[in-house]
């Protein structure tokens, strides 16, 4: 089955004159992991936003699991589906961000249970059983009562993948989830995201780590000035390219 489907995405800003996204389209198995790797300013992250609904497009396409979230009308601009639609398509998907995103004055327990009780009109009983087990699977049964900022960079992050879980999406986005971390704190979250893609977990993750997405993904995607270079078989893309431009990026990332 198909989770997610995206046809034609288009994207510009300032006007119209900035066009960042130019006739992207792809597609997500359930269970499974594709990374988009790229330049900076090669559109990654406003692909990500435009799939999560964070971003409106300008026209194409969106469809989760056989759900329009968004089609062309007859003069090609996107139509969004209404709000109860929308609210219901949100519940099928999960975002982490780079920058973690906790509430800074709630616990950590809380950052975890409010929205399963407010969206999922979870009990709190229920919602809590659900994040402590989420906690010990992270490494952080002992942090309910924490606040984030009682925590390293990695184990909020680690709160914040819990979070986004404890929702049960059927897909998860990450944008660039280890980039505000240090080496180390790195390790710990990609060892997470490996577990999950062990759990056939469906993911979309934006990465500059080349060596995690040859080795975990399914498939990975170049991206550079807001189109698809390249895609298919991580390992063949990044040890053996078949586009110069893609070539020119890995040039750096030399495979180990």
């Amino acid at each position: 089955m198909k989770v997610l489907e995206i046809k034609n995405i288009k994207k510009s800003f300032n006007d119209q004159t900035l066009h960042v996204l130019k006739d992207i389209s792809l597609s997500v198995d359930e269970g499974e992991v594709v990374a988009i790797i790229g330049p900076s300013g090669s559109g990654k992250s406003t692909l990500l936003r435009c799939a999560t609904l964070l971003t409106e497009m300008d026209s194409g396409d969106l469809i989760y699991a056989g759900n329009y979230a968004a089609k062309n009308d007859e003069n090609g601009q996107s139509v969004y589906a209404g709000k109860e639609e929308l609210k219901k398509i949100r519940s099928l998907f999960g975002l982490v961000f780079q920058n973690f995103n906790l509430f800074p004055h709630y616990s950590v327990m809380k950052n975890l249970t409010d929205a399963q009780i407010c969206v999922l009109g979870r009990s709190k009983e229920e919602a809590e059983s659900r994040a402590r087990s989420l906690l010990e699977k992270m490494g952080l049964a002992d942090k309910g009562s924490a606040y984030p900022c009682e925590l390293s960079g990695g184990q909020q992050q680690r709160v914040a993948i819990a979070r986004a879980l404890a929702m049960d999406p059927q897909i998860l986005f990450f944008d660039e989830p280890t980039s505000a971390l240090d080496p180390e704190l790195t390790g710990e979250i990609l060892k997470v995201i490996r577990q999950l893609a062990d759990e056939n977990m469906t993911m979309v993750i934006v990465t500059h780590e080349m060596a995690f997405a040859r080795d975990v993904a399914d498939r990975v995607i170049f991206m550079d000035g807001g189109v698809i270079v390249e895609q298919g078989d991580p390992k063949e893309v990044i040890s053996n390219p078949k586009e110069e431009r893609t070539r020119q990026f890995l040039a750096r990332f030399a495979a180990k």
